[in-house]
């Protein structure tokens, strides 16, 4: 899978180069609220343009269904601009004679942002009109949207099919970073799982639990574990239907590498402001409700990182947009950052976490595709990856 062709198999000069690029950012009363995501599509732009190619990118914006006036790519194609301090031209098509000539027209110093793919109902589809069409504005085409690899959509594998293609630099440092975690990991491994829901995480669990020396499970998902155990866990969250599927990993030899927190954050009710108190995670009073993992958990788990060799953290440990209930996604956070080894974070929410404190020039690799990261984990050949020869 490392083996994915990049920009240094490619022939750019004088030549126009099709990027989609993930440039779904947030947005706030038009603006872009987050540039995290166009910063990390500049370097392969700016390489390309160095190298003397024309360059087009495309992107999805949110999740439209049709055309919708807020979600189109202007603000984001500004703040691209703004950032690599390079002439932008928006267009408001994604494919067609009108778009192919404004192309054909654009200087070779201005890179051109097409409308958002998702405006067009084929993308989803991997519409063989819509790759044609995208195909049809380009000599060679790049993938750099990691977190839109493991879609078969138009603009990920459609046009990939029809062009010379291979990766960005961001999404071969990607597929590089998550290979090394999977192939011939330094050991001791430590994964690091949080969030909400254990059905989103089940599938990676299963993969890397033979694979890492020690798997630490907190936020919301931890709740179905314990419940699995029979403990009482009040009214936390708890997925019934994962709970078999649970009691069943938990039983493999490699079971007993899953920690669970010795002690959690529980509140009286899912709110900002509810009174909240530290109880043992085995011992959690009815109508109570874990929101957080307790100071003793976050130091075992912060512990457990700091000796590792090689981290992959996703999810956070409890409620952190809320302060009360942030001390263990920030302990974990604090831990990843100190830790000397080759350290991943992925996923939205414990990037933000790591953002939020100020560390992620401390991290080894921060992941920018959540959903595609764990697939990858799954040990799944993503379509995007597929597409390029991966």
């Amino acid at each position: 899978m490392s083996q994915v062709p990049t920009l240094d198999d490619l022939e750019v000069a004088g030549r126009t180069v099709l990027v989609r690029a993930d440039l779904n950012v947030p947005l706030d009363n038009g603006e872009v609220a987050d540039d995290f995501r166009i910063r990390a599509s500049l370097p392969t732009i700016e390489e390309l343009r160095g190298r003397g190619a024309k360059v087009v990118v495309c992107s999805h914006l949110g999740r439209p269904s049709g055309v919708d006036p807020d979600l189109q790519m202007d603000p984001v194609a500004a703040r691209l601009g703004d950032l690599g301090r390079f002439p932008v031209v928006k267009l408001d098509g994604l494919t067609g004679p009108d778009v192919e000539a404004a192309v054909a027209a654009a200087s070779a110093d201005t890179v051109v942002v097409l409308e958002n793919t998702r405006f067009v109902s084929g993308e989803k589809q991997n519409d063989p009109g819509l790759a044609r069409g995208l195909a049809k504005l380009a000599d060679v085409f790049v993938l750099d949207a990691f977190g839109s690899a493991h879609r078969a959509h138009a603009s990920t594998v459609g046009v990939a099919e029809l062009l010379p293609a291979a990766a960005g630099r961001l999404l071969a440092a990607e597929v590089e970073s998550l290979s090394r975690l999977l192939t011939n990991p330094e050991r001791p491994y430590v994964v690091v799982l949080g969030g909400a829901k254990i059905s989103d995480k089940l599938g990676v669990m299963q993969h890397l639990l033979p694979r890492v020396d020690q798997m630490l499970v907190g936020g919301g998902m931890c709740f179905t574990l314990l419940a699995a155990q029979g403990h009482s866990v009040g009214s936390s969250l708890v997925e019934e239907s994962m709970v078999d599927a649970i009691r069943e990993l938990s039983a493999t030899e490699d079971g007993a590498k899953i920690v669970l927190p010795v002690d959690v954050v529980v509140a009286d009710r899912f709110s900002e402001d509810a009174a909240h108190w530290v109880v043992a995670a085995t011992e959690i009073p009815v109508g109570m409700m874990g929101l957080d993992i307790g100071p003793e958990a976050t130091r075992v788990f912060g512990a457990a990182v700091e000796a590792a060799a090689s981290v992959f953290w996703n999810g956070p440990m409890g409620v952190f947009e809320w302060e009360a209930f942030r001390s263990g996604t920030a302990g974990v956070a604090e831990a990843v950052a100190r830790s000397k080894g080759f350290t991943v974070i992925g996923g939205g929410d414990s990037v933000a976490a790591i953002r939020m404190l100020g560390k992620e020039s401390e991290v080894s690799h921060v992941s920018s595709g959540g959903g595609a990261g764990l697939e990858m984990l799954e040990g799944k050949l993503l379509p995007g990856i597929a597409a390029l020869g991966g």
